[in-house]
């Protein structure tokens, strides 16, 4: 019933949809039900530790034995800058003072562990099917170790360019992210935003540029996108914030809000909230200080002054001060538990690809 198997067929997976690895907002419940639906569950690790993601990993097992995505960031860890987070600091500091919070108490650490030789070494051991990388690949020699470990590997591009930096460095597919998608932009080969396109224009000429499946990721929230990314010659799609309605969804009670109020106009880039671009929700916070901020210290070290901030106003039902990462397409998403909804975008996107072939 796919016009295209051949992502299927590399990750042996019943239907092209790959869950969006969503730091935040995904954990083992969530990547269960997609695989069990016949989709390609991903388990992002950003924000978790070795063990952490053992546990997470081990979880996902005892439940399924479909394929398993894991996902890395690949970013370089920051060099502080003391100056620059004092300046962070004294930019923020008129909301501490709103907020009766400290603002001399230390700064909460906000971390985003990058694939390096330990996780590496726990990849090898626990061999998940495929494992995908954003901010382009580690280095050389740990791509090849994970490869030799069998695991297949893909990553995301923004660019035909950093498409083609992929292929040539040995992944098994490409992520084609449009700029409409939610989350970390995974630019990587320049920091020039201009650089970024949408979908519709990204996905041909990444499928062009390369040899290898093309997955489309961006506002693909229901089956039109999923019809619209094949017809484009993707071999698959990606899915991200389609799952955050799902009542497996980790997300906090104002972001499960705010994307029920989303429009279309309603999300824009930004790094205050970790100091890389990503795409959410328009809150107070990226309204007044950014939403593109000269101030806003190197990822991930933007998010550090602003967790008491966030702590205190979700605390009191506001997501003033958090990152409502969304994609520009959220006004479409539906509350169904994941397997239903996998299940209803298969069929429908049949459905409708049944009637354009018609």
């Amino acid at each position: 019933m796919w016009p295209d198997r051949r992502l299927m067929d590399l990750f042996k997976i019943e239907h092209p949809i790959v869950l969006g690895p969503m730091a935040g907002a995904v954990d083992s419940k969530l990547v269960i039900e997609v695989c069990e639906a016949g989709g390609l569950g991903s388990l992002p690790v950003a924000m978790l530790n070795e063990q952490q993601m053992r546990d997470q990993i081990a979880k996902i097992r005892s439940a399924t034995s479909k394929p398993l995505n894991v996902n890395f960031f690949c970013h370089q860890p920051p060099e502080l800058n003391n100056a620059r987070e004092a300046r962070w600091r004294d930019r923020l500091q008129p909301y501490y003072a709103e907020l009766g919070i400290d603002p001399g108490a230390p700064v909460p650490s906000s971390n985003r562990t990058p694939f390096d030789v330990a996780l590496c070494a726990a990849i090898e051991e626990l061999r998940p099917e495929v494992v995908s990388f954003h901010f382009g690949l580690p280095e050389a020699s740990l791509v090849k170790r994970v490869k030799a470990a069998g695991c297949l590997v893909m990553s995301s591009a923004t660019t035909a360019d950093e498409a083609r930096w992929l292929e040539d460095r040995g992944v098994d597919a490409v992520i084609a992210q449009g700029s409409e998608a939610g989350g970390h932009r995974g630019i990587f080969l320049t920091d020039d935003l201009s650089t970024q396109v949408g979908s519709f224009a990204l996905i041909p000429q990444v499928v062009d540029a390369v040899k290898v499946p093309v997955i489309a990721a961006g506002a693909i929230t229901d089956a039109r996108g999923i019809a619209a990314a094949l017809a484009l010659g993707a071999a698959g799609v990606q899915i991200g914030t389609a799952y955050m309605f799902c009542p497996e969804s980790t997300i906090s009670a104002p972001h499960r809000a705010a994307l029920k109020a989303s429009r279309s106009d309603s999300t824009a880039l930004t790094n205050v909230m970790t100091g890389r671009p990503a795409r959410g929700i328009v809150n107070r916070v990226m309204r007044e200080v950014g939403p593109i901020s000269d101030l806003a210290p190197a990822f991930p070290l933007a998010g550090g002054a602003l967790a008491p901030l966030r702590a205190k106003a979700e605390a009191q039902g506001s997501g003033d001060f958090s990152p409502l990462w969304s994609g520009q397409a959220a006004s479409l998403g539906r509350e169904l538990p994941a397997r239903e909804l996998t299940a209803r975008l298969v069929e429908e996107a049949q459905a409708l690809m049944r009637r354009m072939g018609g």
